[in-house]
């Protein structure tokens, strides 16, 4: 009798893993669910404060719309609505912008210069035949000279022997600067395109000084600037 009762004890389980037993092992997940929403909510309320903090960090004022922004970018003065007006501000913006350009042509800024009169041979050209005083110089001034002389009945042989002597003397003074000019570009800028730079010479020494552009940078007697 005892062997049936310890087998039907021992079949039947032990009394205290009934419902109570099921409870004590439902008590974890419950408490682990639990756990889980309380870090849930402590994780909620962090991000609502992040999000309350950057609205509290903002600029204070609303962010314009993307096309307000690109229409005042583009337009960042107030365009006058008379017609009048406008042209006369264009008109104004233009004379600016031209003054700027020729005063930077003047000082020979390489941005400004026309393309005849750009390139490091070119700007050597002029600085070369500013250095001297010569006789092409002359040429505008007697010009008008020989002009009047032509219409004098007892000069008109003189005169013309004088224009052709001119002509002989500024021919050979172009020869003569075009290949000192080329000279000293082939030893300071090697391999720069020299065409064209005797006739930019010639003309040059024919114009007035003080009319000549770009304006010149070095005066009679003065050493060429040093090239780098």
């Amino acid at each position: 009798m005892r062997v049936f009762l310890r087998r039907s004890a021992d079949a039947s389980g032990d009394p205290g893993q009934g419902p109570a037993a099921t409870q004590d092992s439902g008590s974890p997940a419950q408490a682990d669910g639990a756990g889980l929403g309380a870090a849930d909510g402590t994780a909620g309320e962090t991000a609502n404060g992040a999000d309350r903090a950057s609205v509290t960090a903002a600029k204070g004022r609303p962010t314009p719309k993307r096309s307000e922004a690109e229409r005042r970018r583009r337009q960042p003065f107030a365009a006058p609505t008379d017609r009048k007006a406008a042209y006369k501000q264009t008109r104004g913006q233009d004379k600016d912008a031209r003054s700027r350009k020729y005063a930077a042509m003047r000082r020979g800024e390489d941005w400004a210069l026309a393309p005849k009169d750009k390139g490091p041979v070119r700007a050597l050209a002029r600085d070369y035949v500013d250095s001297r005083r010569r006789i092409s110089e002359y040429y505008m001034y007697g010009l008008g000279v020989l002009v009047v002389l032509l219409f004098l009945p007892a000069t008109r042989l003189f005169v013309d022997w004088v224009v052709l002597v001119v002509v002989i003397i500024m021919l050979c003074e172009g020869t003569y600067l075009g290949r000192q000019i080329q000279k000293l570009a082939a030893q300071q800028y090697p391999g720069e395109p020299t065409r064209g730079v005797k006739f930019y010479a010639g003309l040059r020494a024919m114009q007035i000084r003080r009319l000549r552009m770009p304006a010149p940078r070095v005066k009679p007697g003065d050493k060429l600037p040093s090239r780098g």
